[in-house]
Order: structure tokens, then sequence, then C-alpha cells
């Protein structure tokens, strides 16, 4: 029997990857995903295949995290032998914003989901995605030992969760891991993100499509990776012997100017005359210096990064080259 697996946030940018490896792997890959009146898969189409074909192992299942009769349901129906959680409000500058809708995404549809596994007497591993976020004001390097000291709305929410993780671990015996990821990056990052604002800048900057680029705190230190190596650290969480919780980040620091710097010089640009300050973009509190250490998913793992982030500010630039170009193009009728 070829493994199933139950992806929540299976359009974001991690969703699209995890499913591809998995697909790769043989699984059945079932997606959860929000009734809204736009098409938001774009990340997955390349993977998608009419369900009507035989061939087809990719299923997409309209639901929501703050509806848990739903999930039992679907759990129900779909069986899966993996959970993975990846569906959030994700993004920390808005939790700020939206405090109440984060907790109740973020925090309380993890306990929704595990209650609904619980309930449905599935015997279901279950991957939850924690967050360097949840660390905020500890002094780095960071590990599974360091306490937790949110700065955010997202990253209480991200505590919580972890924490329901360990508690339905503990109290009833649950496969459930904590995946605690640092900072992770790609062409597919969601375009607020501040990694891919800046590689998309110095991309329409250097075509003549815009002439500055916004920023807030420049001094902001961040452990980044390359998400494609990350959600394979997530597979082999769930293929270990025993539930247990990881870091997983590269172990470098750089700040949020030194990736400014690797993106413009592949650009060919020099970033300080196109980068402007803006307050708007700092967080109500701020968060210094996120540098993991893995060692243990290393050691109990096998897993290594390969991507740091010079070589990921080039790859986000290249690609978001390449998207422009098409782009204008298209626009101008080559097509």
């Amino acid at each position: 029997m070829r493994k199933k697996a139950l992806i929540t946030g299976i359009t974001g940018q991690d969703g699209s990857y995890l499913a591809e490896l998995l697909l790769d792997k043989g699984y059945e890959v079932h997606g959860l995903i929000r009734r809204a009146s736009t098409f938001n898969t774009g990340r997955i189409e390349h993977l998608y295949v009419d369900p009507h074909e035989s061939d087809a192992r990719l299923f997409l299942h309209y639901g929501d995290l703050t509806d848990g009769t739903r999930l039992i349901t679907l759990l129900t129906k779909v069986q899966p032998d993996e959970v993975y959680h990846l569906a959030a409000q994700s993004h920390v500058r808005v939790s700020f914003d939206e405090p109440e809708f984060t907790g109740l995404t973020t925090g309380l549809g993890t306990t929704r989901l595990l209650e609904a596994i619980r309930a449905s007497g599935l015997a279901t591993r279950f991957y939850q995605a924690s967050s360097s976020e949840m660390f905020g004001a500890t002094p780095p390097p960071q590990n599974e030992g360091t306490p937790f000291h949110p700065r955010s709305p997202y990253g209480a929410a991200k505590v919580y969760a972890y924490w329901v993780a360990r508690n339905y671990r503990e109290a009833y015996g649950m496969y459930t891991v904590n995946g605690i990821l640092f900072n992770h990056e790609s062409p597919r990052r969601g375009e607020t993100f501040v990694t891919h604002k800046i590689t998309r800048a110095a991309a329409a900057i250097a075509a003549g499509q815009q002439d500055y680029l916004y920023l807030g705190n420049l001094d902001a230190i961040r452990d980044w990776g390359y998400a494609p190596e990350y959600v394979e650290a997530m597979w082999r969480m769930l293929q270990a012997d025993e539930p247990t919780d990881y870091v997983v980040a590269t172990g470098t620091a750089y700040s949020v100017r030194d990736f400014v710097g690797f993106a413009f010089e592949r650009a060919g640009l020099d970033w300080e005359q196109y980068v402007r300050f803006d307050e708007r973009y700092l967080r109500p509190a701020e968060v210094d210096a996120l540098i993991g250490d893995p060692s243990k998913a290393a050691e109990v793992l096998g897993w290594k990064p390969q991507v740091l982030a010079p070589e990921l500010a080039r790859i986000m630039v290249d690609a978001d080259r390449a998207a422009l170009a098409a782009t204008l193009r298209h626009e101008h009728g080559h097509e």
C-alpha cells in the first residue's frame, strides 16, 4: 500500500515543495485548501493531475482550521499515515495588526487538528510547523533546549501550538513532532516577506521597472536557509523511530543588510543608491538575532543544509529576473 499524507497549507511555499517531495517518494498526497473566489493554487499547479485520471496522486479538499467538524470528517475519509501541519497566519508583522485571527488559526488551529486526529482514532504521525520566532528575544544560538521568549502575536501563537503538540504526545502517546524551522526562503516565498521583497526589487530596479526599495530594520540578524532542503527535514522527522523535536537551521548569521547586498550585487547594482528606510516596516517589538543550532537534526536525522544566504539570494534574484523578463516580453507581444 502506498503511503498517504495530508498537508495543511499545501498552497504555500513549504507545502508546494513538500508535496513535490512526497509525490517523488511515491506518496498519495492530500491537501487542505481554503475556499476562495480566486485561484490560489499557483505554486502547485505543475503537480496537479485531473482527479478523474487513474494516475492522479494529488487531491485537494476544501476545509478550514477554524472548523473542527470538517477536520474530523476529512481525516476519517482520507485516513492519512502522516499529517504535515503547515497552515497558519504566518506573517510576523501582520500578526501585530491581526492578533486575534493569528491566535485562532496559528494557535487554536493546531489544537483542532490534533483533537480531530485523536477523535478519529487514527494512528497517524503528526508534524507541527514550529518557528524560530518562538525564541524571539532569547540570545542566540538557539537549540531545542533554549527557552522561548516570543516577541509577536505570531511567535506567541506558535509557542502555544508547540506545547499543545507536545502535550498530545505526552498525554495520549501520539506521534507528534515539532520542527522548529528557522527562516527558509525560495523563489516561491510570499512577496511580502523581506527576502522576496528584496530580490524582486533588485530584479525590477535592474530592469528599469522600479526606482527604490523601502525597508525597515536592516540590522536584524537571521539564519536563512533554502526551503526545498527544509521540507526534506520535515519528512525525515516523521520517519524516525521515536517522536521528538528538532531545530532546522544553517547555523549561519547574516543581517538584512547583508542579504540586500548579496541580492543587489547579483543584479549588478550598488544597493546603497536604491534602498530607503521606512519606519512603517518596523515591528512594535523587534527580534534582533535568530541563529539556529541544527546539530541534533544532523546527528539523529542525518540532515545538513547545503545552500546558505549568499547563494540563496542569487537563486532568488535569478528566478525573479527570469520571471520579470517573461512578463515584459508577454506585455510587449513577443510571446
